[in-house]
């Protein structure tokens, strides 16, 4: 009987598969192979969850250039999906599903968040229902990151975290080989992934290398996504320096990173690199380490001033307030729109941002909200001022609270670490990078 029953069901699945793809085939056929790739990836996840899942992890980083076609979105969703059905089947066999303190604490916060969506419809917020919609699609992307972390939790048992660490290395070929290509094959690369802005004189590599149109992406949204994206790595590839005996791979992969890492002419990066650097070194501050870190600083440093473009964004930070005590913030404001300085234009952008919030300072304006707060409608390009303007003092101090919590968690994981141990260098990596991103979302 139970296999009549699982065939019965198998035939039903089979007839809404064939008729589901047979819309897609005639409708969208990129949706028909979306709709054939996640058939194949839930009976794999069965299969082989744990394969499956860094596979996902992997597959993530090549997504973002499909941003128009909601691929990333149908992803985080099916993640999500595959997350939930996966807990449930846990706790109805009676195993165990692997959670920690702050994975609740990550929950909680979450769960405040879709406090402003529900706001807003009601009317309790500085906007109308008409933006529930960015508000829904923030918070669901929110959710995918607790879904993500609880996914990789369940990996305890099964993965060793070397083993983990490991896999992630696979997903900088696509990111970096399409970079690569932007930067010096641009003219064999389909429009999607061309590099932000289209490439000057004819597409010359070294030209367009020189210029603010060729920012080099990869295969992530902007810029500097990229940048904190090989932030990342440069980060593990410099612990896998340490844990490895044939260290030439390594170092030259060290190397690409910091030269593309370099191009992606990102000024802020260099002050989070900075502060990667000086966290890494001063636990255990030595002549090797303190070599070893001003080589680093000193090749991303020198390659970002080698250039015209680098020397000009240097030389830029001198006509902002910043440096040149002659110029009030009004005084940038004003230059913003014609001087092509991006410092200034966050200045201008934040300051309008700002007047938004003092409209509605308690609970801002909901999730996501920014653009259409500014009269520059665009991002806040601050994370600490876009959370107090989508959250007002309650969100923004939230907002704190939980990176505060991340604080502590790495706090602890690193001193309950052996000295000297892989654990123990991995945790301080990841501190130090950490902090770096706290210093980057301020830009």
């Amino acid at each position: 009987m139970p296999s009549a029953r699982l065939g019965f069901w198998v035939s039903v699945g089979s007839v809404v598969v064939g008729i589901a793809a047979g819309v897609l085939a005639g409708a969208q056929p990129l949706y028909l192979g979306c709709l054939l790739a996640s058939v194949i990836v839930f009976v794999y996840f069965f299969a082989d969850f744990g394969r499956t899942v860094l596979s996902l992890l992997v597959l993530r980083s090549s997504l973002d250039v499909f941003s128009a076609q909601q691929i990333p979105a149908v992803f985080a969703i099916g993640v999500d999906a595959l997350t939930l059905l996966y807990v449930t089947v846990m706790i109805l066999t009676g195993r165990t599903v692997h959670t920690d303190k702050f994975w609740w604490i990550f929950a909680g916060w979450v769960m405040l968040q879709s406090l402003w969506v529900i706001l807003l419809p009601l009317g309790g917020l500085g906007l109308n229902a008409s933006v529930l919609p960015v508000g829904i699609r923030e918070w669901i992307r929110l959710f995918s990151w607790l879904m993500i972390y609880l996914l990789v939790m369940q990996l305890k048992d099964e993965v060793p975290p070397k083993k983990i660490i490991s896999w992630l290395f696979f997903s900088l070929i696509p990111p970096l080989s399409v970079a690569l290509m932007q930067m010096f094959l641009p003219s064999l690369l389909p429009s999607i992934l061309s590099a932000n802005v289209s490439s000057v004189d004819g597409g010359n590599p070294i030209s367009s290398l020189l210029s603010e149109g060729s920012r080099i992406r990869g295969t992530l949204g902007v810029a500097n996504t990229f940048a904190t994206y090989l932030l990342l790595f440069i980060g593990l590839t410099w612990w896998k320096l340490n844990q490895v005996r044939r260290r030439w791979p390594w170092v030259l992969l060290l190397g690409l990173l910091a030269f593309l890492f370099v191009s992606t002419k990102s000024l802020f990066s260099l002050m989070m690199l900075c502060i990667f650097v000086l966290v890494l070194i001063a636990p255990r501050f030595s002549l090797p380490k303190l070599i070893g870190g001003a080589i680093l600083l000193a090749l991303v440093v020198g390659l970002f001033a080698s250039s015209d473009f680098g020397q000009q964004r240097l030389g830029s930070i001198a006509s902002t307030p910043l440096l040149n005590p002659n110029m009030d913030i009004s005084r940038a404001i004003l230059l913003s729109r014609l001087d092509n300085n991006s410092f200034n234009w966050r200045l201008a952008q934040w300051t309008f941002l700002l007047q938004s919030w003092q409209k509605s300072p308690i609970l801002g304006y909901g999730l996501a909200t920014s653009p259409y707060l500014s009269a520059l409608r665009n991002l806040a390009h601050n994370d600490y001022v876009r959370a107090l303007v989508e959250g007002g003092i309650v969100g923004l101090t939230t907002f704190l609270a939980f990176l505060g919590f991340q604080a502590i968690r790495l706090v602890q994981l690193l001193r309950y670490a052996p000295r000297g141990s892989a654990q123990h260098d991995l945790c301080l990596i990841l501190l130090a990078i950490f902090l770096a991103t706290l210093v980057g979302m301020s830009t």
